[in-house]
C-alpha cells in the first residue's frame, strides 16, 4: 500500500497542470499544527509543513531515538521517537531563543476527593475532556506549569466587583476561563483563552462585573450578539447552562464543558440590549 501511494503521488506530480513550485508556495502558506483529542486519554499532534522540514524533523527524532537504544532499554524505537519529540516540544528552544523559560500552561479540574485518593472520579483536562485519576493527581501534585483547580468551594476567588469597575479582575477572569472553557455561543468550540468576556446584561444597562453576568464569546459571536437582537440568560439552577434567544424568538441551549458549578446569584430576567438595525437570524 505504501509503495502504491508513493507511485500515485509521483504520477500526480508529473501530470498536474500547475507547476510543483506554484503549488508548493500556495501550500506552504497553509502550514499548521493541529491538536486532535483521541480515545482512552490520548491525543494527536499533526504537523503540516514543507516536506523537507517535516522529513528532517522525523529523521532527527529517529536518530536521537536510536542513540537511546540499549539492551536494558524497554522502549521500542517508535516509543523513543515519541518520547524524544515530547521532550523537544516541552523543553526545547528555537534558533532565535524563543522558548527559553516559556512553558505551555494546561488547566486541569480535579475533584477534591480524587486529589486526596478517596475517589476514582476522573479529572477534566481543559480542551480535551476526562482524564484518569492517577494522571489528574500527578498533574495537580507535580507539574509547575499546570494550573490546579479544585472543585471544592474556594472563598478566595473574587466573584463580583459590582459596578465599581468595568474591567474584569485577574482572579475573576481566571475563574471564568476555567468555568467556560470555550465560547458560550451554542455549538462554538473556540477556546475561552481566545475569546472575550461579555457582560450578559450590558454595562450601560446596569450590568455587573460579576461571575453571573459574564461569559466568554469569541470575536465573531460577540459581534453578532452586539450588532443583532441575539441575547442570553444564565439559568438559575446552578448548572451554568445558558439559554440563548434569537431575533426570531427561537431558543438554544449552551451547556458548559467543565464540572464547576455556579457560585451564587444569577439574573432572572432577560437582559436588555440596544436595538440594532438588523433582525436577521444568525448565519449558521
Amino acid at each position: 500500500m505504501a509503495n502504491l501511494k508513493y507511485k500515485a503521488r509521483v504520477m500526480r506530480e508529473r501530470l498536474h497542470p500547475d507547476s510543483i513550485t506554484a503549488r508548493r508556495q500556495r501550500s506552504v502558506a497553509d502550514r499548521r499544527v493541529t491538536f486532535e483529542p483521541e480515545a482512552d486519554g490520548m491525543a494527536s499532534l499533526h504537523w503540516y509543513d514543507s516536506a523537507e522540514k517535516v522529513k528532517a524533523g522525523y529523521d532527527r527524532i529517529t536518530v536521537m531515538g536510536i542513540s537511546l537504544l540499549a539492551p536494558d532499554e524497554p522502549r521500542t524505537l517508535t516509543q523513543l521517537r515519541v518520547d524524544t519529540f515530547a521532550d523537544l516540544i516541552h523543553d526545547g528552544v528555537t534558533e532565535t531563543g524563543v522558548g527559553t523559560g516559556i512553558r505551555g500552561t494546561v488547566q486541569v479540574t480535579v475533584p477534591v476527593m480524587t486529589l486526596l485518593g478517596h475517589s476514582e472520579e476522573p479529572g477534566h483536562l481543559v480542551g480535551y475532556g476526562p482524564i484518569d485519576p492517577d494522571t489528574a493527581r500527578e498533574i495537580a501534585a507535580r507539574a509547575p506549569s499546570f494550573i490546579r483547580i479544585l472543585t471544592h468551594p474556594e472563598t478566595e476567588v473574587v466573584l463580583s466587583v459590582g459596578r465599581t469597575r468595568y474591567k474584569v479582575p485577574k482572579d475573576l477572569r481566571r475563574y471564568l476561563r476555567v468555568r467556560d472553557e470555550t465560547c458560550r455561543w451554542p455549538g462554538c468550540r473556540c477556546a475561552a483563552a481566545h475569546s472575550d468576556l461579555d457582560h450578559t446584561l450590558d454595562w450601560q444597562f446596569a450590568g455587573l462585573t460579576a461571575h453571573d453576568d459574564l461569559a466568554h464569546l469569541c470575536p465573531a459571536d460577540l459581534a453578532l450578539k452586539s450588532e443583532t437582537r441575539w441575547s442570553y440568560v444564565h439559568l438559575a439552577d446552578g448548572t451554568l447552562t445558558w439559554t440563548w434567544t434569537s431575533p426570531s424568538e427561537r431558543t438554544f441551549v449552551s451547556e458548559p464543558a467543565t464540572i464547576i458549578h455556579s457560585a451564587g446569584r444569577v439574573p432572572t430576567s432577560k437582559p436588555q440590549a440596544r436595538q440594532p438595525d438588523s433582525v436577521d437570524p444568525a448565519p449558521f
